[in-house]
């Protein structure tokens, strides 16, 4: 039987150990296919960030919490189609994965709507695989600055999916490329709010904050293996 208390508490002494004294880590939850039951227990145990990848099972979850989720930040990580995007922003304090001019301007119509600026972060596309999104690292730069001039729409940092491996220290190259580009764009636009280097899940989580990571992703370290007919 999984120990989600005891997971979580392993999982936060893990990143303690790793985290830069000067660089606190912020750990998202990732909750999809779990019960309310189980995000519950998490939310009990002080987390306060929380992850979905898709919208038409987060909102019946976020529905049944109610009140619970006030003081929790959540977090859209999954792959955001425009036609998902109006329940994005009503819904959700940060999207992980803006990829597109597209995307960020039906974002934006819909945060000004809402009268919100929408927190956001670049997704950072370092593999080859055709179904894997996001921006090129060497489109990412160009990218930002036109983001820049879209209103209601924040950019508040980056983000990666490395390409998946058993091996930990297989993503450590691409943390690393991600983590210097991140340090790029900090030094040339003077942004301070562009502070969140989104990078590393349950199996990489370690290497990902050895190499800088500011938010990482955790599932399955905390909850368990997923079942995905969990509806």
């Amino acid at each position: 039987m999984i120990d989600i208390r005891k997971n979580i508490t392993f999982v936060r002494d893990v990143v303690k150990l790793s985290e830069n004294v000067f660089c606190p880590v912020d750990i998202v939850a990732v909750t999809k296919t779990f019960s309310c039951a189980d995000v519950l227990t998490a939310l009990n145990c002080g987390i306060k960030h929380i992850g979905e990848n898709k919208i038409q099972e987060a909102l019946p979850k976020f529905n049944q919490l109610g009140s619970l989720l006030s003081d929790v930040t959540k977090h859209f990580i999954g792959h955001l189609q425009t036609n998902k995007a109006k329940k994005a922003v009503e819904n959700f304090d940060f999207i992980h994965s803006l990829d597109s001019l597209k995307l960020a301007s039906v974002i934006s119509r819909y945060a000004v709507n809402a009268g919100k600026i929408q927190n956001c972060l670049i997704e950072v596309k370092v593999s080859k695989e055709d179904s894997k999104t996001g921006i090129l690292l060497r489109d990412v730069s160009n990218f930002y600055v036109k983001f820049l001039s879209i209103p209601h729409i924040a950019i508040r940092g980056l983000m990666v999916i490395t390409p998946y491996s058993k091996n930990p220290e297989d993503s450590r190259c691409y943390f690393r490329q991600v983590k210097s580009l991140f340090e790029d764009i900090k030094r040339s636009f003077v942004n301070p709010k562009f502070d969140i280097l989104s990078m590393g899940m349950s199996l990489d989580y370690k290497v990902a904050i050895e190499e800088g990571a500011t938010m990482v992703r955790i599932g399955s370290a905390i909850f368990g293996e997923r079942d995905y007919g969990y509806k």
